[in-house]
């Protein structure tokens, strides 16, 4: 007989740790797991690992969009750089392919990491039996149970919709049916203003679809600093967006061919518009459909998220969630930093997040790409700062390669100069925030970073500029 957590069980517990999910956050959990010596499981509904990062999320979005921009540039840039085309056009079968097989590889090198690391995969749905069980239910019907001393909940989100829109998945969709068009839309409406929305939307916008965006909130991307979203918004106007802000949506109806979408403006008018396809892209929600909880006790909130403490550990002192099931941005190295801080929980040790230093991006053409508090945060806590901003338009870089639309925007603490956010939209911002990150890791201010040598001429040189104009409007190139 063996006791674990309080509970008798007849056979030795098979695993130190059982991972439910294997999306980023999962499959990292499970991994660092297996680094730390622990004896590991995952368990993966689908038949394919990575979860919605990997399958129908970040990779296969970012194949799009690199494929998109590549047309785009041929057919609007190419020639300014005297490189002249004809007979142009978009093989979306091909691209759509390259994409599927840009998945496969990541999926392919999570499953290789499995087995270098020495890590049972179970395919199946898994499901609490009690706090230290889990059913894994196969697509066949037949199911097992394995047992774990520690199980960390990595099940992940899925798209929202509203009570009233039905996704029939063929012209009203989601962000995974915007993946597998068979044809470029002719008019893609979207409804919501947020990083899905506006990724996927640059996607069909630059191979010629019109693109009308409504949102609810008064700015592009709100849960960002809004230069950010202006900024945005001026650059996709360029694509032929058209944006309805400040508009809810009340009705979507599927004519066949044809969808019709009504909102209100803040006055009460109503418009209607009239596209081939509506992608609803208002947000994800917690996904727990099936884990039976309950069994183990665990406590789900009113929002459908696991309730977890400061060391994402539920009210089961031997279960654990991380990802976008807890609370907090969804994000896939959100999700991974997670998963290795409760691995190593679970082994003892005493790691640490700073929430506020993970960097949100934006995979829009140009990139958005943002580290600490906004402008409109540190005025609602009445912390005094100053504010740097360097364009694109004056870099030397940005204007060899025809990327001049964006800017750097730097916040530092008004007394101590110590940076408190960076707000970046550009070329490569996705890339470049990471200096940003370590800068603020740190504790560094404005000033440090404008002191340090940056190669001319590249991108980065713009966020040393946004520095030196922080730091009494010193900036040199403007």
């Amino acid at each position: 007989m063996y006791i674990v957590h309080g509970t008798w069980y007849k056979e030795k517990i098979m695993y130190d740790v059982i991972v439910i999910g294997s999306g980023p956050g999962g499959y990292v959990a499970a991994i660092r797991a297996a680094q730390l010596g622990m004896k590991t499981a995952i368990v993966e509904k689908y038949s394919t690992l990575g979860g919605t990062c990997l399958n129908v999320g970040c990779i296969p979005s970012k194949a799009l969009l690199d494929s998109s921009e590549h047309y785009h540039n041929a057919a609007h840039t190419f020639k300014t750089h005297g490189i002249n085309l004809s007979g142009l056009k978009v093989d979306l079968k091909q691209m759509i392919g390259r994409k599927d097989e840009v998945v496969k590889q990541n999926v392919d090198g999570i499953q290789y990491l499995m087995k270098k690391n020495k890590i049972d995969v179970h395919h199946g749905l898994g499901s609490f039996v009690d706090k230290n069980t889990v059913k894994v239910t196969k697509e066949d019907g037949s199911s097992e149970n394995i047992q774990g001393k520690n199980i960390i909940i990595a099940t992940g989100s899925k798209p929202s919709t509203l009570p009233f829109i039905k996704l029939d998945k063929k012209r009203v969709i989601t962000s995974t049916e915007a993946l597998n068009l068979k044809e470029i839309p002719k008019h893609m409406i979207v409804i919501g203003g947020g990083v899905i929305g506006m990724e996927l939307g640059s996607v069909y916008g630059r191979m010629g679809a019109k693109v009308s965006v409504v949102e609810y909130m008064d700015s592009l991307i709100p849960t960002m600093d809004k230069t950010m979203g202006k900024e945005l918004q001026k650059s996709l106007k360029k694509l032929g967006f058209e944006f309805f802000l400040k508009h809810k949506v009340v009705e979507v109806e599927n004519k066949g061919k044809e969808v019709t979408v009504k909102a209100e403006n803040a006055k009460g008018e109503t418009i209607e518009l009239k596209g081939d396809y509506v992608l609803v892209s208002i947000g994800r929600r917690p996904y727990t459909d099936g884990l039976n909880a309950e069994a183990a006790g665990v406590k789900i909130t009113d929002r459908g998220q696991v309730e977890v403490d400061e060391h994402l550990r539920t009210n089961v002192p031997n279960i654990y969630a991380i990802g976008d099931v807890v609370k907090g941005a969804m994000l896939a190295h959100k999700a991974e930093e997670e998963g290795t801080f409760v691995a190593e929980v679970i082994a003892g040790q005493k790691p640490h997040i700073n929430y506020l230093l993970i960097p949100g991006v934006v995979y829009t053409w140009p990139e958005v790409a943002a580290v600490g508090y906004t402008e409109e945060q540190l005025k609602e806590k009445g912390i005094k700062y100053k504010a740097g901003k360097f364009p694109f338009m004056a870099s030397g870089r940005a204007r060899a390669s025809m990327d001049t639309d964006g800017l750097v925007k730097v916040l530092a603490d008004a007394e101590t100069d110590e940076i408190l956010g960076v707000h970046m939209i550009g070329p490569r911002t996705a890339d470049m925030i990471a200096e940003a990150v370590v800068a603020m890791e740190f504790r560094a201010s404005a000033e440090d970073i404008a002191r340090m040598s940056h190669a001319h001429p590249t991108y980065t040189e713009a966020f040393k500029e946004a520095c030196l104009a922080a730091t009494d409007n010193r900036a040199l190139h403007i």
